[in-house]
């Protein structure tokens, strides 16, 4: 495959819209393992987009999307294809896929569940992490290159180290042009970060990498708001397999988990 960088939007947002599902990234959302792909946070952002808008349902949300990262993600031009694997009254399995260069990249599948009023025996047990203002601002760019964590605001509380930590994460970018997404979408949009946030070793040479296969987000509440709070711990295990695992906040408090499975190799 070639390392030569592709050719990029240019704008203050994260994907030019081309139209019949097909989208052109910008250097906001280069990735920081290699200067000519994307990172999977911004493009599970715009897949979660896409699923988002395929054959909505007022009575229905995405409860959960289970990413599948199938080898590296391309800059430039892509397109997103969308179908109903699952059809059904309660319960519904949605589909996109994400492909360039005449290869899926990424495929995303997301279970649309009916809403109800439960209200009356809603409880959460995940912990509530400090707000943003009560944290230090936190340059993640001093620890990993690209354009996408460049584009971030980051903010970091007490207790931080290698393997665990609390970091809040905001854009000012729209997820694309048009500036119309919603807040779920734009969150989910930077779920992957979780996995930098707190690694267990520095990355680079002499190092480890620690790519991630996979990202599973559960949901068991609708996000809003600009901020999105990753309360991470990295497990890594002793043949070469390790695990991010993280609560995921807005600024009401938790309203779900993110689980990223990684590939442990020497730099």
């Amino acid at each position: 495959m070639s390392t030569e960088l592709p050719e990029l939007a240019e704008g203050n947002f994260y994907y030019q819209t081309l139209g019949g599902g097909r989208y052109r990234s910008t250097i906001h959302v280069q990735g920081a393992w290699n200067a000519h792909e994307q990172h999977m946070a911004p493009a599970s952002g715009i897949l979660a987009e896409a699923l988002l808008r395929h054959e909505p349902r007022e009575d229905m949300r995405i409860a959960r999307i289970s990413y599948e990262i199938l080898g590296l993600i391309p800059g430039g031009e892509f397109t997103i294809a969308t179908t109903t694997l699952r059809p059904g009254r309660t319960i519904e399995l949605i589909q996109a896929e994400l492909s360039a260069g005449g290869r899926t990249a990424i495929r995303a599948s997301a279970w649309r569940m009916a809403t109800s009023d439960t209200s009356a025996v809603a409880a959460v047990e995940d912990e509530t992490m400090p707000p943003p203002d009560e944290c230090k601002p936190w340059d993640g760019a001093s620890v990993w290159p690209g354009g996408y964590i460049r584009s971030l605001e980051m903010r970091i509380a007490e207790g931080h180290r290698a393997g665990s930590g609390k970091v809040w994460i905001h854009t000012d970018l729209p997820l694309t042009d048009a500036a119309d997404s919603r807040d779920v979408a734009r969150l989910i949009g930077l779920v992957d970060t979780a996995n930098g946030i707190a690694a267990r070793v520095s990355p680079g040479k002499n190092s480890y990498l620690f790519p991630n296969l996979d990202l599973q987000v559960h949901m068991y509440r609708e996000p809003a708001g600009a901020w999105l709070g990753l309360d991470n711990k990295v497990s890594f295990g002793s043949d070469g397999i390790g695990l991010t695992s993280t609560v995921l906040h807005d600024l009401q408090g938790p309203f779900g988990r993110a689980e990223q499975i990684l590939t442990l190799r020497r730099s």
